[in-house]
């Protein structure tokens, strides 16, 4: 045996007694514990954390709201006490995954066993090698909300004539109408605001006739109210369909996504996903 080979034993030696490299029966073996200790964590623990996003109308202000309500219903399911874990977003999808789901933060919180609101998206999900994305539970769209007696159709962006519009600026929605037409609605645009939940209460309050922003923001605020509708942005670049949301949790966690994912079908079924977005006025459907 050479030096170069024996080395070369050596080294594969050490790696199969720390459990980097195994044989094809054992990586299985090993990637089925991997699997089973989620759960076995959790329960163990006696608790699941759940990590929702910080200042989400309406699905988490303060500690409250649709995604609050789910993760509840998920800790039910395994018969645990639900852990919340509320943080920041970072600077895009692929912070969150990392922070919340696979590694931790470098603050030092984290990560949780599932992080829920991520988009359930082809790329994102075939673009991921630690997170499993699955369980998709809500349809999201931009919308516009407007005054029926103000606005009496809003069929294109070109009926908003005169009429002063809400719409945070650093959104989806508002960078949709700051861009649209060459820039032509700029002047009517109010946009200093958090979120389209506080757009919708600016027409809510009558200062302007339309608002701007996610549906579930805008449902949220108006509540049914008859006086507005709600409905799809008016342009060709909004996403018209919307993007559904998920949930999350690591790559090898499948038997913990199996069991999260049966009790979204079941929250599905019983009406009580339908109950928990109603609760914040928001109409919910099968994503």
């Amino acid at each position: 045996m050479t030096n170069e080979t024996r080395l070369q034993s050596v080294s594969r030696r050490k790696l199969l007694q720390a459990g980097a490299l195994l044989p094809l029966s054992g990586a299985m073996a090993w990637a089925q514990a991997q699997e089973s200790d989620a759960l076995t964590r959790i329960r163990k623990r006696g608790s699941l954390i759940v990590a929702v996003y910080n200042a989400m109308p309406p699905f988490n202000v303060d500690g409250s709201g649709i995604d609050v309500k789910i993760a509840a219903q998920l800790a039910l399911t395994l018969g645990v006490k639900l852990s919340l874990l509320p943080f920041n977003a970072g600077e895009n999808m692929e912070d969150d995954l990392r922070n919340m789901v696979w590694k931790g933060h470098y603050l030092g919180f984290g990560p949780a066993d599932v992080l829920l609101h991520v988009p359930v998206d082809k790329p994102l999900m075939d673009s991921q090698s630690q997170a499993l994305i699955f369980a998709p539970y809500y349809r999201e769209v931009v919308s516009v909300a407007y005054r029926v007696d103000r606005v009496p159709k809003l069929e294109s962006l070109a009926d908003l004539k005169d009429n002063k519009v809400a719409v945070a600026g650093q959104t989806l929605a508002g960078w949709l109408l700051i861009g649209a037409d060459g820039g032509a609605y700029r002047e009517q645009l109010m946009t200093r605001m958090d979120d389209g939940a506080a757009a919708a209460r600016l027409l809510l309050s009558g200062e302007v006739s339309v608002a701007a922003g996610n549906a579930s923001e805008l449902h949220s605020v108006l509540k049914g109210d008859k006086q507005y509708r709600v409905i799809p942005m008016p342009i060709p670049r909004a996403p018209r369909s919307g993007w559904a949301v998920g949930m999350a949790v690591k790559k090898n966690s499948t038997e913990l996504a199996r069991v999260l994912q049966s009790a979204v079908n079941d929250m599905s079924k019983d009406e009580r996903m339908t109950q928990i977005f109603a609760e914040q006025g928001v109409p919910w459907g099968a994503a």
